[in-house]
């Protein structure tokens, strides 16, 4: 070879081009895997969690393993506490019984109530060149706790599902990261406690704390109950979409083509219906975003005979199915905050 410079050269501008061809969302989409939502779910959904109930131990002590895994991830810590940080963002409740609200700050407490303290919990991971657009990925952590029978509703789909699949997805993004591909836009990964009480640390997130300016919040994909299948499907390769195209047709046509290009699950829009009578729109995490106008989409895979019963155990949640939708939301995720445009807003 005469002039071993263009050799150099060519060989150069190969390397570019196949790294430029490299598809970084299904290479790291890949590091979800059934064993490693097994692993937390076994933690999240076991016996000594005691269901999970909302101010009391259970939660306390599911809160305290989700804020160490982000800190094992390298999560950012952006709750203000003064003088340090914290994953932990507290709110107060009125509790009376089962029964429990929202407690706004410095009100007073209900007669015949007592208050206690619950907590969400945020791990941030910032963008590269749009740091200041942020979206949320969301799941309740909590669940129901000890029936009067004394047992132990676990949650397993309820929310633990969600739960584990928003730190999968969260390890997804900072092995990204590490590798030098980390999102352009930021991500909060918001785990809130008090849904199965009305909404509580969701609402008190928007309506009293938003740690992030609601205003530089690009979307929220709210997890709640992705791990089995109910009684109006015959196939696992299926899950209920609602809210995509209320608020942005951008969101909606991202999630039809990342489903499309990696899952090709069916993308059910039963519940998306306003006619609907169960209203799902307005009864999980994702409601409190899209009432302040934050572009949505609540995936979910129906209730089942175990919903907010005993026997929603580890047992019986279709992992395969589970590390699918899983994959499907990290796909979605990933166009979104990568894409050149924030998402628009429908007029």
């Amino acid at each position: 070879m005469k002039n071993p410079s263009i050799l150099f050269i060519l060989l150069c501008l190969l390397s570019v081009n196949e790294a430029i061809s490299q598809d970084f969302s299904k290479i790291y989409a890949e590091t979800i895997t059934t064993t490693d939502l097994r692993k937390h779910l076994e933690i999240i959904a076991s016996d000594d969690m005691e269901g999970r109930e909302t101010t009391t131990k259970g939660q306390y002590k599911a809160a305290i393993y989700l804020a160490d895994q982000f800190e094992n991830l390298g999560l950012e810590r952006i709750v203000d506490m003064g003088e340090y940080k914290s994953y932990f963002q507290w709110f107060d409740v009125a509790v009376s019984g089962k029964s429990q609200k929202l407690l706004a700050p410095d009100a007073e407490i209900p007669a015949n109530h007592e208050r206690r303290a619950s907590m969400n919990i945020l791990g941030f991971l910032p963008g590269k060149t749009k740091k200041e657009e942020v979206i949320i990925i969301s799941a309740h952590y909590d669940h129901i706790g000890i029936d009067s029978n004394g047992d132990i509703n676990n949650g397993a789909d309820d929310d633990g599902s969600g739960t584990a699949a928003v730190l999968e997805i969260a390890e997804a993004f900072v092995n990204a990261k590490k590798d030098g591909h980390g999102p352009e836009r930021s991500i909060l990964f918001l785990l809130v406690a008090g849904e199965e009480k009305g909404l509580l640390g969701s609402k008190y997130y928007t309506d009293y704390a938003p740690v992030i300016p609601l205003p530089n919040t690009v979307c929220d994909l709210n997890i709640d109950m992705i791990g089995r299948k109910d009684e109006h499907h015959d196939t696992d390769e299926y899950v209920y979409l609602i809210g995509a195209d209320k608020l942005s047709s951008d969101l909606d046509k991202i999630s039809k083509k990342v489903n499309k290009k990696y899952i090709n699950y069916e993308l059910d829009y039963t519940y998306n219906d306003e006619k609907d009578p169960n209203r799902f729109y307005y009864r999980s995490d994702h409601y409190n975003f899209a009432k302040n106008n934050i572009p949505v989409i609540f995936f979910f895979t129906g209730v089942h005979e175990d919903y907010h019963k005993p026997g929603d155990d580890i047992e019986k949640i279709i992992f395969p199915k589970y590390s699918y939708i899983t994959k499907l939301i990290f796909h979605t995720a990933w166009e979104v905050a990568n894409r050149t445009e924030r998402l628009k807003l429908n007029r």
